[in-house]
């Protein structure tokens, strides 16, 4: 059985080196895969969502992630005062703002 195990290794040592080699290039490859198919478009949507609640003014009409339509009331560095009726008035956390329906 050790014979068998002797002949499947390669005669000269250059082989490992080059199959060591494949095997950096086909992770580097799958490294650019990753980033450009996942990471970098992740990257560029919470950019834009950022830039869409730092972008947030008073009278806006607004959708949270809960599914509150509303309107923007007042508006603080990190909360929103959301009104969602007449005399209705709800704080929120900026980060629960998910769509910004119209401008007015």
């Amino acid at each position: 059985m050790i014979e068998n195990i002797i002949a499947m290794a390669p005669a000269n040592g250059q082989a490992g080196g080059a199959n060591l080699i494949s095997t950096l290039i086909m992770f580097g490859a799958i490294f650019f895969i990753f980033y450009f198919m996942i990471i970098r478009p992740q990257q560029k949507r919470a950019k834009e969502r950022e830039k869409m609640l730092n972008s947030l003014e008073k009278g806006d009409k607004v959708i949270t992630t809960g599914g509150i339509y509303g309107t923007i009331a007042g508006i603080d560095e990190k909360t929103v005062l959301l009104q969602v009726a007449d005399n209705v008035k709800i704080k929120l956390d900026k980060s629960a703002i998910n769509v910004v329906e119209k401008k007015s």
